[in-house]
């Protein structure tokens, strides 16, 4: 389930942390620097260290490992007709997505998207929008395509410069990856979007309520 604050990391990563520079941190860290109080929602597998640099910035975080939650066997329901049965959607977001009423300036979504169900991917990116204050800026990722990192999850660290750093948590298979207009299409309720394609097999998107 989600957690506030001060949840710690549950096992030491299995790979050493890579820097990855990241413009897309770089301007959400501009915003935390020069706004007080905000509300930020990191999705993925829990970084302590990114949990003291928020927190040492006076700001609140909130945690949701959406991934390694959709693949536990307890959301799939019972097989329809001939389609193999699906996901409980809407009990796997008021589980994972409840937020008791706050409301979000920043999120941390990282490459997320490509590896849930698609069966759940717009509903959490509907969910995360309503749960965002206006002009509130999300940060995902995405892959440009699976090759070299289909099985391979990684843990994202905050740092206090425009790069991440990234260390291997697990395998989860990349379900699918998406072109700029199918990331566009997502994001279409929102008002605004930037690309910025890094030098990796990852693009970023900086969304803006």
């Amino acid at each position: 389930m989600a957690s506030f604050f001060g949840s710690k990391d549950k096992a030491g990563g299995r790979g050493e942390r890579v820097l990855r520079p990241s413009i897309g941190w770089g301007r959400l860290l501009e915003r935390m620097g020069t706004q007080e109080s905000l509300r930020i929602l990191d999705i993925g597998p829990t970084s302590s260290s990114s949990i003291n640099l928020i927190t040492g910035l006076g700001h609140s975080i909130y945690l949701a490992n959406l991934v390694e939650e959709a693949v536990k066997p307890e959301w799939r329901t019972p097989a329809v007709e001939e389609e193999g049965g699906g996901i409980d959607v809407e009990r796997f977001l008021a589980t994972h997505l409840n937020f008791s009423g706050r409301s979000f300036d920043v999120v941390t979504f990282w490459d997320t998207a490509d590896y849930l169900p698609q069966a759940l991917l717009q509903p959490v990116i509907d969910r995360i929008y309503e749960v965002m204050v206006p002009e509130g800026q999300m940060l995902a990722m995405f892959h440009l395509s699976s090759t070299g990192a289909n099985s391979e999850f990684y843990r994202y660290h905050l740092t206090d410069k425009d790069a991440v750093e990234m260390q291997r948590t697990g395998n989860h298979p990349i379900l699918q990856t998406y072109n700029n207009r199918e990331i566009e299409k997502l994001f279409s309720a929102f008002k605004s979007f930037h690309f910025f394609l890094g030098k990796d097999n990852l693009r970023e998107v900086l969304v803006t309520r």
